[in-house]
């Protein structure tokens, strides 16, 4: 199944509703409004998952009643996305997780993972604007990564056993300062400004994706491809990073983790390209979905 959390301009508050494609195109979408289909509905992503199985097998019982032609199904054009992930007890990425990213930007990959937290201001809707001031960074970058979310609570778990943990995945743009992120001994501040880590525009629950490792993944700016790889480049896979995180930490329920970029980053290339004013940057992964963000720089 598919979720998002959408939003009318009357109405500021984001409400869940499974996502049903009609055609390819986002404005053919029909989102069904869970609390229009349900009697005690979850008020949000975080909430759907933290009910379990039985809560997911309750959400497929109640579409499963809605007719082609039902007055419930909303056309998606007109409504806004909030961010995939709305209220994760949680929010860890991993960094240079990608050899060619490592690489590119002179920097070694490790034995161990890199990881760091993202701060929940930094979470930001599909076709939403971020804004950030020119006094701050003007050398603002894009990192397109697959995004994951934990299921089950995930504490000292197998390799084998890690995928069986995951609820779904989603889409994130790690936008990143790259003068901050060198100038500073932590990775957090130059990649949680407001609006930094976009994600969306859906969340796909896991049995939508059978190998995490097998998408291809990849950056538009402005028409131009700047990202073109696979999943499958990972130094180490989803299930890997599940096993390695949870030896020391419960990855609960809601959790997202964002597992890194491939190569083709903005700071390595020649010339340099970075997010301008009125830039718009999509970043995608098969089978997951594209989410893209507006770029506004303020004096």
């Amino acid at each position: 199944m598919r979720f998002a959390h959408l939003f009318a301009d009357e109405n500021p508050s984001p409400r869940l509703a499974v996502i049903e494609a009609v055609g390819a195109e986002v404005s053919e979408w029909h989102a069904l409004f869970l609390d229009e289909l349900m009697d005690a509905p979850p008020a949000d992503s975080q909430a759907l998952i933290e009910r379990g199985q039985a809560g997911l097998d309750e959400v497929r019982a109640a579409v499963a009643q809605i007719a082609a032609d039902d007055p419930r199904r909303h056309p998606v054009d007109g409504y806004h996305f909030a961010s995939a992930s709305l209220r994760p007890p949680l929010i860890l990425a991993i960094g240079l997780n990608y050899a060619a990213h490592s690489s590119e930007l002179g920097l070694q990959t490790d034995s161990t993972p890199t990881v760091f937290s993202l701060w929940p201001n930094s979470l930001a809707g599909h076709e939403g604007t971020t804004v950030w001031p020119r006094t701050i960074s003007e050398t603002v970058d894009y990192e397109a990564e697959l995004g994951v979310i934990i299921g089950t609570p995930a504490r000292n778990v197998a390799t084998e056993d890690a995928l069986d943990h995951v609820w779904g995945y989603t889409v994130v743009n790690d936008i990143t300062a790259r003068d901050i992120q060198f100038s500073e001994a932590q990775w957090s501040r130059c990649k949680s400004f407001d609006g930094f880590t976009p994600t969306g525009p859906l969340l796909v629950t896991a049995d939508e994706i059978p190998d995490p490792q097998a998408l291809h993944i990849g950056t538009v700016i402005d028409g131009h491809t700047v990202q073109d790889a696979s999943t499958g480049q990972m130094v180490r896979s989803v299930a890997t990073l599940i096993a390695h995180l949870s030896q020391s930490t419960t990855l609960l329920p809601g959790t997202l983790i964002s597992t890194g970029s491939p190569g083709g980053a903005g700071y390595s290339r020649e010339p340099q390209i970075f997010l301008r004013d009125r830039s718009t940057v999509t970043v995608s992964v098969e089978g997951v979905g594209s989410l893209t963000t507006h770029c506004r720089i303020v004096e």
